[in-house]
C-alpha cells in the first residue's frame, strides 16, 4: 500500500506578525471561569452596556418588517445615512460636510483603519502609531506590510504628540500618522492647539494624519473634531462612531469624513471587500443621529458615566493606583503602585482573587505597562460589588 503524503499546510506568514487580540483570548479565560460558577465581572472592554434610544430601535424593527428592505445595499451608503451624518458633524461640531462626495459610512472604525490602511500605505511603507494606542493601528499595519514607527505619548505631556520629537524623526516614507483624541486608553483631552500643530505636520511632511474620534462625546461638554482646523479636510481624515456615542456597539456603524478624493480611494478599496449595511440598520443609524437631542446625550453621555466613574475612582484608590481626575471618556486608567513589576501582575491577582476583569495597560504599548484601564461599561450595581469584592482582599498599598 502506498503511505499517504503527509498533510502539513502553513499558515501566510503575515500570521506570525500578530497574536491573538488580547480581549478574544482573554475573555475565553473568562468564560472558563463564570463556566465553573465563578462570577467574574467585567470591567475590561469600552462595550456600552445601554440599549440606543427608542426611535433608533423602532426604526429598524420598521424596515425590518418591509419586503423590498432585505437586498443589497450601496457600498458608498444610501443616501438617508450619509445626509445625517453630514447634519451630525454641523450640529455637533460646527463643520460643514458634502453628503454626496465627502462622508464614507463604515461598518465600525476597525473596518476603516483597514481600507485606509490599503488605500494609501504600499507595502513596506511607515505609518506613526502613537504608544499607548488602540492596539488595532499596529497589527492591521503588520498585516498589510507596513512597518510601524511608534511615537511617544506621555502622561507629563497630557498624553498629547511631543512634535519636536515628531520633527527629529525621518518622516521620508511616512504615509499616515495615527491620532486618538479624545485618547484611548488614557483619557488625554482632544485640544484645539493639538488638531491645528497636526495639520501643520500634515502639510509640511506632506502625510495623512488619520484621527479617530468615537469618544468625543463620554464625559465630556464639549466635542471636539479634527476637521474644526481650517485646510483639515485636505490632509486629515476623520473617524467617528455610533459605537460609543449612541450606544450601538454591536449594530457595526461608523462614518469617515474627508475630501473627496480621499473618499473615493477609500470607496474603491471598500467596494472590493464588502457589501452595504442592512438597510434597517443604515437608517435606524441615521434616526439616531438626526434626532438624539441634547437631552438624550447628556443623560446618555454624561450623568450616567459621570455617576459610575466615581466608583471607578475609588476601585482605583483601593488598588493603590494614581490618576488624572480631569480624563474623559469611558475608562480610568490609573498607574500602577510601586510594588507590582508590571501591571499583569496586578490585574491577574484582581482578576483571580476578585473575580474583576481590568485591563492592563502593555495591550496598548510599551508605555502603558505601568497603568491599568477600568472600563465604565457596567451598571452601578456591578461596579459596586466588583468594589466590595477588591476592598474584601485589602489591595490598598
Amino acid at each position: 500500500m502506498k503511505q499517504a503524503t503527509p498533510y502539513n499546510i502553513q499558515p501566510a506568514d503575515r500570521l506570525s506578525l500578530v497574536t491573538e487580540y488580547y480581549f478574544s483570548r482573554k475573555l475565553k479565560e473568562v468564560a472558563q471561569m463564570n463556566a465553573e460558577g465563578k462570577d467574574v465581572i467585567s470591567l475590561a472592554i469600552g462595550s456600552p452596556d445601554r440599549p440606543p434610544s427608542p426611535q433608533t430601535i423602532q426604526t429598524l424593527c420598521e424596515v425590518a418588517q418591509q419586503e423590498n428592505a432585505h437586498g443589497y445595499q450601496p457600498t458608498m451608503g444610501i443616501p438617508e445615512l450619509r445626509e445625517a451624518m453630514a447634519h451630525f458633524y454641523q450640529k455637533w461640531y460646527g463643520v460643514t460636510v458634502d453628503a454626496k462626495t465627502e462622508v464614507q459610512p463604515l461598518i465600525g472604525s476597525k473596518e476603516g483603519i483597514l481600507h485606509v490602511t490599503l488605500a494609501f500605505v504600499n507595502p513596506g511603507e511607515e505609518v506613526l502609531v502613537p504608544n499607548p494606542g488602540y492596539p488595532t493601528y499596529t497589527s492591521l499595519s503588520k498585516i498589510l506590510g507596513a512597518k510601524v514607527v511608534n511615537y511617544n505619548l506621555l502622561e507629563d505631556d497630557g498624553w498629547q504628540p511631543d512634535f519636536e520629537q515628531l520633527e527629529q524623526m525621518d518622516q521620508s516614507k511616512v504615509r499616515l500618522m495615527w491620532t486618538n483624541y479624545p485618547h484611548m486608553p488614557t483619557g488625554g483631552a482632544a485640544r484645539r492647539e493639538t488638531y491645528e500643530r497636526l495639520v501643520d505636520f500634515a502639510r509640511r511632511h506632506q502625510i495623512v494624519i488619520v484621527n479617530d474620534n468615537p469618544y468625543s462625546f463620554i464625559l465630556n461638554e464639549q466635542p471636539l473634531s479634527i476637521m474644526q482646523v481650517p485646510g483639515a479636510k485636505d490632509c486629515c481624515i476623520e473617524f467617528n462612531s455610533l459605537s460609543k456615542s449612541h450606544n450601538m456597539p454591536g449594530w457595526r456603524v461608523g462614518m469617515c469624513i474627508s475630501n473627496p478624493q480621499f473618499i473615493q480611494w477609500i470607496l474603491k478599496v471598500k467596494s472590493n471587500i464588502d457589501s452595504g449595511t442592512f438597510r434597517g440598520i443604515q437608517l435606524a443609524a441615521a434616526e439616531a443621529l438626526t434626532h438624539n437631542d441634547e437631552e438624550w446625550h447628556h443623560q446618555a453621555n454624561i450623568t450616567t458615566y459621570r455617576s459610575r466613574r466615581k466608583i471607578a475612582e475609588q476601585i482605583m484608590t483601593t488598588l493603590g493606583c494614581r490618576f488624572d481626575p480631569n480624563q474623559v471618556g469611558m475608562f480610568l486608567w490609573g498607574k500602577i503602585p510601586e510594588q507590582y513589576p508590571d501591571a499583569e501582575v496586578l490585574t491577574e491577582r484582581v482578576l483571580h482573587e476578585a473575580r474583576v476583569f481590568i485591563t492592563p495597560g502593555f495591550i496598548f504599548g510599551s508605555n502603558g505597562s505601568r497603568y491599568v484601564r477600568i472600563s465604565l461599561c457596567a451598571n452601578e450595581e456591578k461596579m459596586k460589588e466588583a468594589l466590595r469584592r477588591i476592598k474584601s482582599l485589602e489591595f490598598r498599598v
